[in-house]
């Protein structure tokens, strides 16, 4: 039996202090969650009563590494975590939630008009497709791929000085070592691994952070197809 108390707007006064002006979009993207993204196969209905600690808190760990503005692409974003949690909360970023599959770029454009969130662009394709028109502040990606691919499809998408944001599990540290190298041959520098705290009845989330130090181009092994997009966000 899990007795871990269930975080929500009801039992978890602190969520609103901690959300502050994105609380209310975000409760409703969580109502969202629970409701159509359970139906429609997003997310599995056990994961409901966990939502907020497991999925909405988790994502919003991220927003403190975020850069002061430019553009955040949010690779593989599937449902919208974390890329419509962090719009929420930045609503002064343009952001970009990049998904190849249809089905959820139905999801996400509805989802993105129904909160009324007017800096964000819903895109399909692959981080390995797709070209911007101007180069990223920021790349958000959770449980997309280990370290080295992820590197590979992401730090071209990057402006020098951009930064990674890889949420990950327990074995990060393991995935930093083993993707050094191909993430020095990317033009990446510094690698952090990260303990994210939001409230403290939340487990921290695991943030893999790498700042992009020069442009080492997009590497020719990977494909020159362009997703099919949605938005004018790539070209």
């Amino acid at each position: 039996m899990n007795d871990e108390p269930v975080i929500s707007p009801e039992t978890t006064p602190g969520l609103r202090d901690y959300l502050g002006a994105g609380f209310d979009r975000v409760e409703q993207f969580g109502r969202l969650l629970a409701d159509q993204g359970v139906t429609r196969g997003l997310i599995g209905p056990r994961e409901v009563p966990r939502l907020w600690d497991r999925h909405l808190l988790n994502s919003a760990a991220v927003a403190q590494y975020l850069p002061a503005d430019g553009a955040l692409v949010d690779v593989g974003t599937g449902a919208g975590l974390p890329g419509v949690v962090l719009a929420c909360l930045r609503p002064d970023l343009h952001v970009v939630l990049l998904e190849p599959m249809e089905r959820r770029v139905a999801w996400l454009t509805e989802v993105v008009e129904d909160l009324g969130l007017t800096s964000v662009d819903v895109v399909r394709g692959r981080a390995e497709d797709v070209r911007l028109a101007v180069p990223a502040s920021a790349v958000t990606a959770r449980a997309v791929a280990p370290m080295d691919r992820l590197a590979l499809w992401t730090l071209p998408l990057l402006a020098v000085g951009g930064v990674l944001l890889a949420m990950k599990g327990s074995r990060a540290a393991e995935e930093v070592a083993a993707a050094h190298e191909q993430i020095q041959r990317l033009g990446g520098g510094e690698v952090e691994v990260l303990s994210a705290t939001t409230i403290p009845e939340v487990t921290p989330t695991v943030v893999v952070r790498v700042v992009k130090e020069r442009d080492a181009g997009r590497p020719r092994a990977a494909t020159q197809r362009r997703g099919r997009r949605s938005t004018r966000a790539a070209r």
